[in-house]
């Protein structure tokens, strides 16, 4: 009696030199393919016929468990051609229809069988045969799959205006980083089959059943005056605005031209004089000063071997603090200001106007909240850093800020998202002072004061500032800071290149509080 043996086993290490034939190839893939279709039970069956056993059997039931798989059918598999790059093997393509959770999913798929030396022939493994696109690592899950509805829709504050870059263009950047920073409110997850990599993260959607629907953040926008601020900004150029419920510290509008991106977020300029709204708050708190209080405007004043000038050369020899504001006459804030110690500026700017506080306005949205320095280099830049210029460094968003903190006697940190945490002041603004300072800032929009033809017909204050910039200060930049106290809006606008406050910005601000 003479033994047998089964036939022979693929061998992987002693490939042929030719590809199977098309009639073998084909048996070959069907009978994998039957297997696979049979369900679990006969996965070990179908991974016995490829070259790499335990990979498939594993894979097969990851497929099996990931998609909730019910049934699988595959149609008759087709010869496309010799294998790519193996000149063992033979392509054969065939279309996959599965029945899983939430669906029922078709595609396109294909496998290669080789051959060995011996004559043995396996279907050769590799993720893709379950899924082309899956690559090594990889699983497929049934269930929710990334989409565009992954991102929320970003609702103004009345609740229904859709804010969208194209109707709001200054805002494009500010929408992508909110949309982005959570699922929103409302909105129903696509469904479908995802691509999941080796850290269980979605990667990508193999198919997709339901589209879902995005979810909504609202935020503080009033679409009213964010047109207003786009409109605004454009007819200035290089210029920026952000106006503020003064109530609230809710940012209503936020706009800017040019192509250095959102500077009423993020620039960080020497903010002129309407520093000189921080440097008031600080003498009346430092030295007790109040709006009478002597402010002697002469034609230029010497400061650590510097001298200062007026923008116009004015003098005011019997000015007191509110004249001096009213008519920003330089040299009286210094006079009165270089009697404060080095670091009281700085103080006054972050411990009770928040200034250099590091705001989370909300939504992922990145700003500057300006800065002050410490401790002044020498005593130039500290005479210079009273009346914006020096070292300070601010933008829109901050300038408004101060001005929306003394409007109402409260400094409360800017948002852009309703319940955003608002961090307090370390030291709210007394409201003698505030009231000090409204008064000075009530004389610059009134007869008179520099910021008067910008806030005719407006009940409120503002302050006007021009700095000098450039290598050789031989360039200026324009700023305006004001309040409306019908609307409880306050605004800080600036325009890059704008010859005063009051000719440049002040028209932007201007036309916020009229729209407010």
């Amino acid at each position: 009696m003479h033994g047998g043996s089964g036939p022979a086993a693929y061998d992987a290490s002693s490939p042929a030199s030719s590809p199977p034939s098309d009639s073998d190839a084909l048996k070959t893939a069907q009978a994998f393919l039957a297997s696979w279709s049979a369900g679990a039970t006969r996965y070990q069956d179908a991974a016995n016929g490829t070259d790499a056993p335990t990979a498939a059997v594993a894979a097969m039931r990851g497929y099996r468990s990931g998609l909730g798989l019910t049934a699988v059918t595959m149609t008759t598999p087709t010869v496309s051609g010799p294998t790519e790059g193996s000149p063992n093997g033979t392509r054969l393509t065939f279309t996959v229809t599965a029945h899983v959770k939430g669906g029922t999913w078709s595609y396109d798929d294909s496998l290669d069988v080789l051959r060995s030396s011996n004559g043995a022939r396996a279907v050769h493994w590799a993720n893709a045969v379950l899924y082309p696109k899956l690559t090594d690592g990889q699983t497929l899950r049934a269930g929710t799959v990334p989409s565009k509805t992954s991102v929320a829709r970003v609702i103004a504050e009345d609740g229904t205006t859709e804010l969208t870059a194209s109707a709001y263009p200054s805002l494009s950047d500010v929408i992508a980083a909110i949309g982005k920073s959570g699922p929103g409110t409302g909105g129903t997850p696509a469904t479908g089959v995802a691509v999941i990599d080796g850290k269980g993260q979605s990667v990508g959607a193999a198919t997709t059943f339901t589209k879902g629907t995005s979810g909504t953040i609202t935020t503080t926008i009033d679409p009213k005056l964010e047109a207003a601020a786009e409109k605004a900004v454009k007819a200035h150029p290089k210029s920026s605005v952000v106006a503020l419920d003064y109530t609230t510290g809710q940012i209503r509008a936020v706009a800017y031209d040019g192509a250095s991106g959102n500077t009423a977020f993020t620039g960080a300029a020497a903010p002129g004089s309407t520093m000189k709204m921080v440097t008031a708050a600080a003498v009346i708190d430092k030295l007790g000063m109040s709006p009478s209080s002597p402010a002697t405007c002469t034609k230029s004043i010497t400061a650590g071997g510097t001298v200062f000038h007026n923008e116009d050369g004015e003098t005011a020899p019997d000015a007191d603090l509110e004249r001096a504001f009213a008519i920003s006459c330089n040299t009286a804030f210094i006079h009165v200001g270089y009697k404060m110690q080095p670091g009281d500026l700085a103080d006054e700017a972050k411990n009770v106007f928040g200034i250099g506080t590091n705001w989370s306005i909300g939504g992922g949205v990145f700003v500057q909240d300006g800065s002050i320095p410490d401790s002044p280099p020498d005593n130039a830049t500290q005479a210079a850093d009273l009346i914006g210029q020096g070292k300070d460094l601010m933008n829109p968003l901050a300038i408004a800020s101060v001005a929306a903190t003394i409007a109402d006697s409260h400094y409360r940190q800017p948002v852009i998202l309703p319940h955003q945490a608002q961090r307090p002041a370390a030291r709210q603004i007394s409201p003698a002072t505030a009231a000090d300072v409204r008064q000075l800032m009530t004389a610059a929009a009134g007869p008179g004061g520099t910021a008067a033809a910008r806030m005719a017909g407006i009940d409120g204050g503002a302050k006007t500032g021009t700095s000098e910039v450039g290598q050789n200060a031989d360039s200026t930049n324009g700023w305006f800071a004001a309040y409306n106290s019908d609307s409880h809006v306050a605004v800080g606008a600036l325009v890059i290149g704008g010859t005063s406050g009051a000719d440049s910005a002040g028209y932007i601000a201007r036309d916020i509080l009229l729209a407010s």
